[in-house]
């Protein structure tokens, strides 16, 4: 059977999808993902929704290529979830945007954060800020993978409605990796940006540069701390 190719950041949101989920999945671009779960029997319907027209021609043509059943996928131009009622989905995929735009996406749908809806969160920038958002509006990050694509690392989110409590590490570095394989190069990673920053600082004339220090130090210090708590659940 014929399907999209999938990269590996859209192969792992279609793994994060429940079977029988009823899918909107937002900014769908060439609606790769919700082909892919409706070839493959995963998902009975889906609505794929996109700000611009010309993204959704192409998932229109995606649809007419991979033979879709008219019926099984909805186009919906909008922007974010203004045009799906709640009713209409259980699971909510947001992927290949800034955290930003996200966090003004689900502002915007409180909806999504009544316990009845899965959010699938794949942002590109912002991810410290997206963590402490959902944790401070009434979401938990209940799991995150990372995804290796062309060298570089990305995060896939998956949350929900409910209560959470998150440091400042915890939105930096994430709270719910487990024992995720790829852990340890995403804190090796995101230890180089520390260090660089802290360099940029030690070398900066400003009133707050100690305190900045101080509090890049203890960044670092809580990095740390992870990743010997991530070596003992990964079995190393």
């Amino acid at each position: 059977m014929k399907e999209p190719h999938l990269t590996p950041r859209l192969q792992c949101l279609t793994d994060c999808v429940p079977s029988g989920a009823r899918l909107a999945d937002v900014g769908t671009d060439h609606a790769y993902l919700p082909a892919a779960l409706l070839l493959r029997g995963r998902i009975a319907h889906a609505i794929a929704s996109d700000i611009n027209a010309g993204p959704l021609a192409r998932a229109r043509r995606t649809a007419r290529e991979y033979g879709l059943d008219p019926s099984a996928v909805e186009f919906r131009l909008c922007a974010g979830l203004e045009g799906v009622a709640p009713e209409e989905c259980d699971t909510v995929v947001i992927a290949g945007m800034g955290g930003e735009t996200m966090i003004g996406i689900l502002a915007a749908a409180p909806w999504t954060r009544d316990g009845a809806h899965l959010l699938l969160l794949q942002p590109m920038t912002k991810l410290a800020e997206l963590r402490a958002w959902l944790a401070g509006n009434g979401y938990r990050i209940a799991r995150e993978r990372i995804v290796r694509e062309r060298g570089a690392h990305y995060v896939v989110m998956t949350a929900a409605g409910g209560a959470q409590a998150l440091s400042p590490a915890d939105c930096f570095a994430g709270a719910a990796f487990g024992g995720d394989p790829l852990y340890g190069e995403y804190l090796d990673e995101l230890e180089g940006k520390l260090n660089a920053a802290r360099a940029g600082l030690a070398r900066a004339q400003r009133a707050d540069r100690e305190a900045r220090i101080a509090e890049t130090d203890a960044l670092l210090r809580a990095l740390a701390k992870k990743r010997e708590e991530w070596e003992h659940d990964d079995g190393h």
